[in-house]
């Protein structure tokens, strides 16, 4: 039973007057069994949830019953208010500002320093010092799709460059590392397919509305199949360079070499996102190992060089 979804099964029942198990267990993504355990608990816990059955029946928070501060540890509220704070630089929204206001009329008067203090401690934001900034913006236009299943278009970029019209059904917001995305199913391509933002222009929200189709959650962890496609290559870098290497590594794949170098282990897969990570290091960086590996790097700089030749 994750508390999470407890907390969040009955920040839904303060905000919505009745919901339903099925309704319930389509946002949270578990069965009807699961949900009316969770809903067990949150009794047990002191809330009371009334249930009506029926046609139009559901779960609802008892009339007139005031939320108990204690119900929530300092802990508890501190944690809430810290995903809300950082969610709500990136979407600025009523429910976001509501949700926080609710959450800090939880707070009791004797511990309103204590769960400031511990709320500051961890500073989450989400914008990029520089860079693409239409992220927040596109974003607000995807929630209002997801919200009234409207279609979207927008013009998509590859890799290479090359732009496509696409005409979208929005399903999942997703931030990746320090990159957002949606998962939507798209009509050029008949299927569903993972759009990172940075790539997306002229975003609109259509007049034309969809009902929902079933569909999976994208595929968001590599670890296995990086496992059997990545290898380990040796470098020799400048200490200058070490703080980008450690967002592909680990500390403990460095070792000293001098006192202005490091050779580093460093996860590789052969491919043009891989070698221009390293020839992003300029030259203060060199592959030691393996050759083929060298020996293609020395191409490429010789075509880069070749290209300034003319």
């Amino acid at each position: 039973m994750k508390v999470s979804r407890l907390v969040s099964i009955i920040m839904v029942l303060l905000d919505k007057e009745r919901i339903s198990a099925q309704e319930l267990a389509n946002m949270f993504e578990v069965s009807k069994r699961t949900i009316y355990r969770d809903i067990d608990a949150i009794n047990m816990a002191g809330i009371p949830i009334y249930s009506t059955s029926g046609v139009g029946g559901g779960f609802e928070i008892m009339k007139n019953y005031k939320m108990d501060s204690k119900v929530f540890s300092t802990t508890d509220i501190s944690t809430i208010l810290t995903g809300l704070s950082s969610l709500s630089n990136m979407m600025q929204s009523n429910e976001l500002v509501n949700a926080l206001a609710k959450v800090k009329s939880f707070i009791p008067v004797d511990r309103a320093d204590e769960i400031k203090l511990k709320t500051d401690q961890i500073h989450i934001d989400l914008n990029q010092w520089i860079g693409y900034r239409n992220v927040q913006a596109y974003l607000e236009i995807i929630k209002i799709a997801l919200q009234e299943n409207r279609l979207l278009s927008f013009e998509y970029a590859d890799r290479h460059g090359n732009k496509t019209k696409r005409e979208v059904e929005a399903y999942q917001i997703v931030l990746k590392g320090n990159h957002w995305y949606f998962q939507g199913y798209c009509f050029k391509r008949n299927d569903f397919r993972l759009f990172k933002l940075a790539r997306i222009s002229n975003l609109k929200l259509e007049e034309i509305f969809f009902t929902p189709r079933n569909y999976q959650k994208p595929l968001l962890d590599f670890t296995d199949i990086l496992s059997t496609i990545q290898i380990k290559i040796k470098l020799r870098i400048h200490k200058s360079v070490m703080d980008r290497a450690l967002d592909y590594c680990k500390y403990e794949d460095f070792s000293r070499d001098g006192d202005e170098y490091y050779i580093v282990t460093f996860p590789f897969i052969e491919n043009d996102y891989y070698y221009n990570i390293l020839l992003s290091f300029g030259d203060k960086c060199e592959c030691l190992e393996p050759l083929h590996i060298r020996t293609e790097l020395k191409r490429k700089i010789y075509e880069i060089a070749n290209l300034y030749e003319n």
